[in-house]
């Protein structure tokens, strides 16, 4: 009984220990503001993790908050809210708001316009998993729901609205491009 009291002391020990560790695995420095006009010139360098607000023309830090820009860059594991012009991301978890949203390896949440400002693309390279909605929308691995004009996705497991919607991976695409498959003009679906 000693036993099983000591190693689960140790265990919740080492989760409070580890739960208060940053989402990036390497130490680095963090900060609660930043302001940039590139991301060489700023208050903090690119670097730093910025956990709370960011307020930029062009910036591109780690970020765990709310960053708000003309451009919005987010390297390594970030998460939050961006709203710009145009975002971009390696890893992100959250909202992305701007005209196009750009990401590189994965994203979790919503990228799209917001109020009266319209998306005009959303690209994901990697693995995208929530909403897509904007004029154009194009990812790799998704799963979710894309809205648009235009939803291309490699690998869909979710559903797709528009006025053409493509899944690589749905048995009428199979001979694309040699033989045009028949288009989903309003819905389409692979799970």
């Amino acid at each position: 009984m000693k036993k099983i009291l000591v190693v689960s002391a140790l265990v919740i020990g080492a989760v409070a220990v580890h739960a208060d560790q940053p989402m990036n695995p390497a130490p680095m420095e963090s900060a609660p503001f930043q302001a940039s006009l590139t991301p060489d010139i700023s208050v903090h360098p690119k670097t730093t993790e910025i956990r709370g607000f960011a307020i930029n023309v062009w910036g591109e830090n780690p970020q765990s908050g709310l960053s708000l820009g003309i451009v919005n860059g987010s390297t390594g594991e970030s998460r939050g809210l961006s709203w710009a012009v145009f975002n971009y991301d390696d890893s992100y978890t959250g909202v992305q708001w701007g005209l196009a949203n750009y990401s590189k390896q994965s994203f979790k949440g919503w990228q799209g316009g917001i109020f009266f400002l319209p998306c005009f693309a959303n690209v994901s390279d990697g693995t995208f998993t929530g909403l897509q909605e904007g004029m154009v929308n194009v990812s790799e691995n998704f799963t979710g729901l894309q809205v648009g004009i235009v939803n291309y996705s490699k690998n869909l497991h979710g559903v797709q609205i528009g006025l053409a919607n493509i899944a690589m991976n749905n048995g009428w695409f199979d001979q694309m491009p040699d033989k045009f498959a028949k288009g989903f003009p309003l819905f389409n679906w692979s799970f």
